[in-house]
This record gives C-alpha cells, structure tokens and sequence, in this order.
C-alpha cells in the first residue's frame, strides 16, 4: 500500500524518479490533448446549451484536480458528449436555455455531482462500477450517440429543433426541415467533410509524406483545428453571419472567476437525481476507460480513489464556472498514445487550455456554429455501437433484453429516464442470473478423481447416491431455487441413499439459505436420505459451525467430493452413463 502523502496525492507518487525525458513525453502528450481539447470544450458546452468559454473553463481547474488525486496516469478528464447532453436535459428542467439562470443551474449540478462523487469515495462506494453491466452502459452510451447527433442537426442545419428523446427530434427536425439555410449547410457539410477527411486520410498523406506513423497520427488528431481555421476563416472573408449563418461570437477572454453562485435549496433539491445519475455515469465510463488504459502499462486504478478524484474534479469545474466532466474516452486514448507518462500531462494540458481561454478567444468570433455542431456528430458516431444488439442476441438473451429496454427507454423517454433504466436493468440482471445459479448433478470421470456434469461428460455414477454440484453462493434470492433442484432430483427416484451437495464454487451461505439447508436436511432425513457436503470453504465451513446445522446434518461433511462418493458408494459399481 502507498504510504505518506502518495496515498492520498497519487501524483506525488507518480514524480518519484521523474527524468527529463519522461518530462518531454508529457509535455508533448500535453500539447497534443490540449489541440484536441479547445474544440472539443466548445462543441461541448455547445451541447450543454452553455456559453462556449464554459467549456474552456471546465476544461482547466478539473484537469489539475483529477491530476492531484486520480490514481490514472493517463486518463484526461473534461467535457464530454453523454455526460454534456445529460446537463442539458437536467438543466432544460429548471431554466431556460441561453439565461443566466440555466447556467447557474450547470454550475449547481457539477458542484452537486462532485460531492456526490467524493462522498462515495470516502465511504468506498468504488464497487459501484461493478454493478452496472457494460452491455448496459454500452446500449445508454448508444441511444445518447443517436441522440446527441440528432440534435446537432438543428445546427447543422441552422434552424429551431426542440426535443430530447427520438420522436420530438424527428417530429421537430421534420416540421422545420424547409427552413434549412443553405450557407449554414454548407458550411456544416464542409466541417464534416475536413473531419472525415482528417481522420481518415490525413495520417495516410502525412505517412506518404515521410512522416512515421505515430507522428502522422498524432498531427491527424488535430482535425477539428483544421476545420475550424478553415470556416472561421471562411465565415470572416465572406461575411457569413450576413447570411444568418450562427456564429460563436465574442467569447470574454481571461481565467474564469472562482466562486460560489447564489444556489438556493429548491435548485439543489430539484439537481439532486440527475446529479447523482451524472456522476454514476461519468464514473463508470470513466473507470471503464482508467482501467483498460492502466492495464497496457501493469498499472492499477483505484476505484475509490477515481471517485474522490473525479468529485474533485467536478467541484473545481464548478467553482471555476464550469459544468460537469469526467474521464473522455478519445483524448485518454490520444493522451496515452502520445506517450503521457504521469497525471502531470493533464496538468500541462489544463494550463495550454489557460493559455487559450488568456489569449486565442478574440480569433474564435467568427467560428461557426455548424463547425461545432459537426466536430461533435464526428466525435459521436464512434459511441454507437451498431453490433451491440447482435452480439448480444447470439450471446446472451437476458443481456440483449436488458440493453434494448436500455436503449429504447433512453430515445423514447429521455436520458434520465435511460440511465434509471439501465441501472435497474443491470440490478435485474445480477439477481436474475444468481437467483437461478447453475447446478448439475456430477459423477466421477473415469481413472479419475475429478467430477463433471453427467450431461456433457461419459462419467461414473452410482444407484444409491446423487451429487449436486452448486456453481454460486447461496443467499437468500436463490436458496428456494435450491430446494426446487434437489426437489426435483430425488423425486421418484428409488433406492436413493445419499445426496451429496459439492460446495467448490459456494463463497457463501446466508441466514436464509441456511434456513433452506436445514428444511431440505429434514425432508431428505423423512424419506431417509442423508445430506452431505463436500469441498467446502473454510469461511463457509467457519459460519457453519457457529450455528447448530453440522450436529443436525443427517450426513456428514467431506473434504473431498471424491472421498464422499468412495466413502458412500455401494460396494459394486455400475457402469457409467454416456
């Protein structure tokens, strides 16, 4: 365990041994993310239906939080598409969108989320992210990318779209499609073009030019720059906002201003289910993505850690005048590749984005609104995930029940009411799946001593004992599902002497499967079988013997499911069953 002030600041542990070579990896890591990162905080705040310095904004302080605390060396935390969307659906509720109003309600909801997140994180809620199904989180992840895209198109477009679930967008997208204003989509088919372009062709032509490819692929990144020079410089030459193409105009330059907003409680209270629903889901994706980039380095993340990390992160997006973040997939994975070392990569980048809300916002003026719009329809289309549903149909049909509730709540009702979904679909799932566990009645594989499910293998059986091994713990959602299986295995069954339970795989016995071990010792000992175990664990043994269940056993306990058989076995021995 990491001791000193590294436990508690994992970015002091980080710089034990920090070179001047490891520094140029960061720095060079930093400017990468911190070219990605400017057009990806104003899309962002875009979404968000915020001012686009709030962007700016909650991409510095929450930068340098998540670096001091986080256990991630590499994952970069900010604004992103799901999370961006959910502040707007939340705060469309209680204000009116482009009022000062909403943007205090914004600012309400990062801080609200943040101490939820660092709540949980002092009370080692960091299992949480085990709780949600990834299928789950995938198919939300999904309906918000159809969404969010969507919703874009207005700009895109440049007309007035309402709605936040599928059919109010079409139906306003279908009503006001007439309405289109051509330079707009021009300008917004063009962005679109120059992405696609740069993000699939750029790293080829810059490869084919003599650079290498981790170079040409970084540089390839930047491809939302590029299409915002050349429409801001384009919406400049040719006069578009004459054309009544929307542009970002004036954004007011300088640091934000820390402080506290006037929150009254009726805002928290009103916040407070979609800010904890924000910061579960920022959670999960965001250990999701700390975990699969730490795993390609040896590394660890520490769930608690995260959410204490990520609270942090979301307090100081809001005293800064921010709104929500968390960890974002694309710039981890370009900050990894670019070859951050340590968190102090995201510090560097928090200060380039410092450096630009100080001295680049007057050159933003004439960006258009369509070039946001289609940076973030881009960046979106990698969330969904058309294969999910079969995969899921060919895999598991639970699963492919549950991400599809998930992703038709999410369209058709709403965002808040997906993530809900899902959560519920994910707890419906666990207790689905372990309220009915996998058992089967084994015999012994022949000149062995290992057992296998008489249903798959040619093993060895016997007349006058059953064994039933038990493949999970047992509690109180499938202990009755016990007594129907062995219930169900002894009926008419004649000459049955012995029942064998095998405990290999039970972590645990409840009080109420307890309850039902003791029911099923008493039925089988009417009908003058007895009960045994066999294999079981030592903590499981150790809670047994607390209780008056092993002097009540009509049978005995095992070490071995092979000494139980050869011990009750009949002296002949049958042939075994295919």
């Amino acid at each position: 365990m990491t001791a000193g002030p590294a436990r508690y600041l994992p970015l002091l542990g980080s710089l034990r041994g920090y070179s001047g070579e490891t520094f140029v990896r960061d720095l060079m890591a930093a400017m990468v993310v911190t070219v990605m990162l400017i057009p990806q905080s104003l899309a962002y705040a875009l979404l968000a239906g915020l001012p686009p310095e709030m962007g700016l904004y909650a991409s510095i302080v929450p930068l340098v939080a998540y670096a001091l605390f986080g256990s991630s060396r590499t994952l970069s935390v900010g604004p992103v598409a799901v999370i961006s969307l959910m502040t707007a659906t939340a705060v469309g509720n209680v204000a009116a969108s482009g009022t000062a109003d909403y943007a205090t309600a914004s600012i309400a909801m990062a801080l609200l989320s943040g101490l939820m997140l660092i709540g949980l994180g002092l009370a080692r809620f960091g299992f949480l992210a085990n709780f949600l199904s990834h299928p789950v989180v995938s198919g939300f992840i999904t309906a918000s990318g159809v969404l969010i895209g969507l919703s874009q198109l207005r700009h895109l477009l440049g007309i007035d779209v309402e709605g936040a679930t599928l059919p109010a967008l079409l139906s306003s997208l279908g009503s006001h499609l007439a309405d289109t204003n051509l330079a707009t989509l021009a300008v917004g088919v063009f962005a679109l073009l120059v992405l696609i372009w740069s993000r699939n062709y750029f790293g080829r032509l810059l490869q084919a030019l003599g650079l290498n490819a981790r170079a040409a692929d970084m540089i390839a990144k930047a491809g939302p720059v590029l299409a915002i020079i050349l429409t801001t410089f384009a919406a400049a030459l040719l006069g578009l906002d004459n054309q009544e193409v929307a542009l970002v105009g004036e954004i007011p330059g300088g640091l934000p201003a820390f402080g506290l907003p006037n929150l009254g409680m009726a805002l928290w209270s009103e916040l407070a289910v979609p800010a904890l629903l924000i910061a579960i889901i920022g959670f999960v994706e965001s250990v999701s993505v700390g975990r699969t980039l730490a795993a390609k380095r040896r590394q660890r993340v520490n769930p608690d850690r995260e959410l204490v990390a990520l609270g942090a992160a979301n307090i100081g997006s809001g005293l800064s005048g921010g709104f929500p973040v968390t960890g974002g997939f694309s710039r981890s994975v370009v900050n990894f590749d670019a070859g951050a070392e340590t968190q102090l990569a995201s510090v560097m980048a928090a200060l380039g984005i410092a450096l630009a809300a100080l001295y680049l916002t007057p050159l933003l003026y004439y960006l258009p609104k369509a070039t946001l719009a289609a940076t973030i329809i881009v960046a979106v289309v990698s969330l969904i995930d058309v294969e999910l549903l079969k995969r899921a149909w060919s895999y598991s049909r639970s699963d492919f029940v549950a991400v599809s509730l998930t992703i038709v709540i999410t369209l058709v009702a709403g965002v808040e009411l997906g993530v809900l979904s899902g959560i519920l679909a994910s707890i419906f799932l666990h207790l689905h799946k372990t309220s009915q566990p996998h058992f089967a009645i084994v015999g012994a594989v022949p000149g062995t001593e290992h057992y296998r499910n008489v249903e798959r293998h040619q093993v060895v059986t016997h007349n006058n004992l059953v064994s039933i091994r038990i493949d999970e713990g047992l509690y109180f959602a499938n202990a009755s599902y016990l007594e129907h299986v062995v219930d169900g295995v002894i009926f008419d069954r004649d000459g049955l002497e012995h029942v064998i339970l095998q405990c290999s795989a039970v972590n645990e016995i409840d009080l109420s499967a307890l309850e039902v071990l003791e029911d099923i010792n008493r039925r089988l000992a009417d009908r003058a079988i007895q009960l045994h175990l066999s294999e079981v664990k030592g903590p499981v043994m150790d809670a047994l013997t607390r209780t008056s269940f092993l002097s009540n056993l009509s049978g005995r306990v095992f070490l071995t499911q092979h000494q139980a058989v050869e011990q009750l076995k009949p002296d002949e021995i049958e042939p075994y069953i295919p």
